[in-house]
């Protein structure tokens, strides 16, 4: 997440390059052995089936049990030995992302309409039959995965939502993400991980049924494996680390902001980080401040890693040119910790979710706690596509029915363009609707 050099050439005086990855952090892309490792596991699971999910299921996830599924009665008590105060958490967080998404989902309205006499037109949003949801559960179990995905989709209407989630090395599904899967509405949960969960959902090992999307965040073969599925099955976005960018007047606190850019670089040693910042001080301050944080930093090892290789700071003459800098960016998560945050809503376009003033920060939403959803572009996605929602899980299905009296109207002009085309059975279609109507 960083600027190109013509971008840079663009951007000219109005900005300045502080701090820029280079070599190896320079450049993120698909890894060769990923690709081959997750296209030979996805032939033999859809070849041998079960068989071949239990394989894996053994040889990656140490499962030595005979049934993937979690039984009912683990996932009922799967809330009983949590920390009360972490029971409440979870329980205001998936409430809030089902209240955010039933803000939305009534929001999209079904209608009809008369495009012209006798034509009428309308659209109907209908909620996908099946989704498989991947809770991950690796170094960092991501507690509110299930928030985004299982619970998004029961409020879009969603049929029947199977989860999977990895197991720990004794066997079991960490009973944090089943809470989270169960509060949220999962019809069954399975513990099994990787490109095997993935592989299982879409062509209906786990059930009988295959999954119409799979959806949900998950290492590098994950996405990987969604990449090669999707088609097959829909997906909610093609995800790679995470991202998080801020940018900051002279008002920003140096502290926060450093803060704010090491929680998202903890995900993962190649989760970029970025600041573009007006502030000649600040482009000092939070360099110094981050290597300050991260000798405290318990997963200072993974975030200082991050941030070496893959942070960025650029010094904005105005807040017009920070604007474009991350317009250009497109960051999946984008802060403002500046002055004036309507302009700065007008001005920014291109973001998976954007945080707006000191008291918006990421790890809100992260956790649930705003009601967002989390799942969002990366790479650059943002400059075509939001992240998931209510809207993901739902089909924008069109309809139309016509009267007699208004079949000179579509088919004339029918006739005539089929005719130019060559497409003849195009323009017979319509001249025997016109044939028909003038007997």
């Amino acid at each position: 997440m960083h600027l190109t050099d013509a971008e840079k050439r663009r951007l000219g005086a109005a900005v300045e390059v502080v701090k820029e990855p280079t070599g190896a952090g320079a450049v993120q892309g698909r890894d060769p052995e990923v690709v081959a490792t997750v296209s030979s596991m996805l032939s033999r699971i859809e070849r041998e089936g079960m068989d071949a999910v239990l394989h894996y299921a053994r040889e990656l996830d140490g499962f030595t049990g005979r049934s993937l599924e979690v039984p009912a009665a683990e996932l009922e008590r799967s809330g009983d030995g949590l920390p009360p105060a972490l029971r409440e958490a979870l329980d205001t967080g998936a409430e809030r992302t089902r209240r955010f998404a039933g803000m939305q989902r009534s929001r999209l309205q079904d209608f009809e309409d008369e495009v012209v006499p006798g034509v009428v037109c309308g659209q109907r949003f209908v909620p996908v039959d099946r989704v498989g949801a991947y809770l991950p559960a690796g170094r960092f179990p991501l507690l509110a995965s299930a928030f985004m995905t299982v619970g998004v989709a029961r409020v879009a209407g969603v049929g029947r939502i199977v989860a999977t989630t990895p197991p720990s090395r004794d066997g079991g599904a960490h009973p944090a993400v089943l809470y989270a899967a169960k509060i949220t509405g999962a019809d069954a949960v399975y513990a099994v991980g990787g490109v095997q969960a993935l592989a299982a959902m879409a062509f209906g090992l786990l059930d009988g049924d295959p999954a119409d999307m799979v959806v949900g965040a998950g290492n590098a073969y994950v996405a990987e494996a969604k990449r090669q599925l999707y088609g097959r099955v829909g997906i909610d976005v093609l995800a790679g680390p995470s991202e998080v960018a801020v940018i900051a007047d002279d008002t920003a606190d140096a502290a926060m902001v450093a803060a704010d850019l090491l929680a998202q670089a903890e995900h993962g040693p190649t989760s970029p980080a970025s600041l573009a910042t007006t502030s000649p001080r600040l482009a000092e301050e939070v360099p110094a401040e981050i290597e300050k944080q991260l000798a405290g930093l318990a997963t200072g090892e993974v975030a200082g890693a991050a941030w070496r290789d893959f942070g960025t700071v650029y010094l904005a003459r105005d807040r017009e040119a920070a604007a474009e800098v991350m317009n250009l960016l497109a960051p999946e998560h984008l802060e403002v910790l500046a002055e004036d945050l309507d302009w700065w809503l007008g001005a920014l376009r291109n973001y998976g979710s954007l945080f707006l003033g000191t008291w918006s920060t990421v790890v809100y939403a992260d956790k649930g706690m705003s009601g967002t959803n989390h799942v969002l572009p990366t790479a650059r996605g943002a400059r075509y596509t939001g992240g998931l929602s209510v809207a993901g899980f739902l089909k924008q299905l069109t309809y139309q029915r016509a009267t007699r009296e208004a079949t000179r109207t579509q088919a004339e002009p029918t006739v005539v363009v089929s005719d130019y085309e060559g497409l003849v059975g195009h323009r017979d279609s319509a001249r025997i609707h016109l044939d028909v109507l003038d007997k």
